[in-house]
């Protein structure tokens, strides 16, 4: 998902002509308290070339420390080449380099423990950056179309990396996120189109929205088991990445409330999902375990290598694509206790030779088993009151199918394109029989 970034209001408060207490060596100061100050603003053109910052400075007879680098301080300054902060600032404010085109080179002391939103937004010059172990938090859009960085390292002290905060830095390669880091923010890492690989550690329980949408360059990606959450179009547009792998630890990772999800939205835009074990290999045969109660949305999602699940009794639903796209798996018994299947359930599990439907299961969705061509029967059972538009559309290897007297519609494409059919029982209890039910079925 594409989002503008507007930052029209908050820039133009640095743009305006900035008072400041004073000035010593060139560079403008605020004091913000008996003996500290903090670098401050004077207007687009005031600093260029290189600047070295001092640790201290006198005014007035007093010394002071200078400790922050405040909002906006060097905005939109395009001569400014390089900088070197030192180790007495504990801060970097939003917007402080925003807009510093010339900027190559920047040294960020130990003793800096936040970089404010967008401090560093637009410096297109800057090729290379080193966050000190001593940063906790890298702000929102820090470091925003930065499109000539090429490599960052983020410290082990980071625990959340923000939203936006490396987006579109087309020229950045790969990165490593340290195992401090518990959530990728949304859009952290969009448009990094020259990215080809990215470690995501296990201490990652959430990555955001859009996360890496449309980095292009990526080839691969391991989700580890801790992830809970991955936002929608986190790999949206990833046109190089040619499989997902998923590694699953514990099985009880993925359960929240009753609920599994295993990969729990759709990110991988139909690329094969790889499962693994704690020892690198691919799980073929899942097993759901026994405290859940729902498999959720999108739950296996493209796990092409799945030859094989087996679902616990206690399971009550099938969600909204299920097992989409899982076209190793030959062989499904959905229990008694399941009493929906739904929309796109096993959608193109084109592998499933056959189902078994439970005898408590009332509505089976549209598509839900939609391109199933290894299918060549399915028993109905009597507790169906309703097929679901399309739901075996595209079954061409169906032969027969009875459909049970508990139905009473029949939705529009049903079994079209179901070319292998040869016989079918429509009992007195059906009332209506969608558009094109039976097209294709010659």
């Amino acid at each position: 998902m594409k989002r503008l970034l507007v930052f029209i209001v908050a820039i133009m408060g640095y743009v305006g002509a900035w008072a400041y207490d004073f000035m010593a060596d060139g560079i403008a100061y605020n004091i913000i308290s008996a003996n500290e100050v903090s670098v401050t603003y004077t207007s687009n053109d005031d600093y260029s070339g290189n600047i070295t910052l001092p640790s201290q400075v006198t005014y007035n007879s007093v010394l002071y420390q200078v400790t922050f680098i405040g909002g906006g301080a060097f905005c939109r300054c395009s001569g400014l080449t390089s900088v070197t902060i030192p180790s007495s600032v504990t801060s970097i404010g939003s917007n402080a380099f925003y807009e510093c085109y010339g900027l190559t080179s920047v040294t960020i002391p130990n003793s800096v423990t936040s970089i404010g939103s967008d401090a560093f937004s637009y410096c297109s010059g800057l090729t290379s950056v080193t966050i000190p172990n001593s940063v906790t938090s890298i702000g929102a859009r820090a470091f925003h179309n930065c499109s000539g960085l090429t490599s960052v390292t983020i410290p082990n002290s980071v625990t959340s990396i923000e939203e936006g905060a490396f987006y579109n830095c087309s020229g950045l390669t790969s990165v490593t996120i340290p195992n401090s880091v518990t959530s990728i923010g949304e859009s952290a890492f969009e448009d990094c189109s020259g990215l080809t690989s990215v470690t995501i550690p296990n201490s990652v329980t959430s990555i955001g929205e859009s996360a890496f949408e449309d980095c292009s360059g990526l080839t691969s990606v391991t989700i580890p088991s801790s992830v809970t959450s991955i936002g929608s179009n986190a790999f949206d547009g990833c046109s190089g990445l040619t499989s997902v792998t998923v590694r699953v630890l514990d099985y009880s990772a993925f359960l929240t409330n009753g609920v599994c999800n295993l990969i729990r939205a759709t990110f991988v835009n139909d690329k094969p999902v790889v499962l693994i074990d704690g020892s690198g290999n691919e799980i073929k045969n899942f097993i759901i375990p026994s405290g859940i109660t729902t498999i959720g949305l999108n739950a296996f999602l493209c796990c092409s290598g799945l030859t094989s699940v087996t679902i616990p009794n206690n399971v009550t639903s099938i969600g909204q694509g299920a097992f989409y796209g899982c076209s190793g798996l030959t062989s499904v018994t959905i229990p008694n206790n399941v009493t929906s299947i739904g929309h796109f359930a096993f959608q193109n599990c084109n592998g499933l030779t056959s189902v078994t439907i439970g005898n408590s299961v009332t509505s089976i969705g549209d598509k839900a088993f939609y391109g199933c061509s290894g299918l060549t029967s399915v028993t109905i059972p009597n507790s169906v009151t309703s097929i679901g538009g399309s739901a075996f559309s595209g079954c061409s290897g169906l032969i027969s199918v009875t459909i049970p007297s508990s139905v009473t519609s029949i939705g529009d494409y049903v079994f079209s394109g179901c070319s292998g059919l040869t016989s079918v029982t429509i009992p007195n209890s059906v009332t209506s029989i969608g558009g094109s039910a039976f097209s294709g079925c010659i």
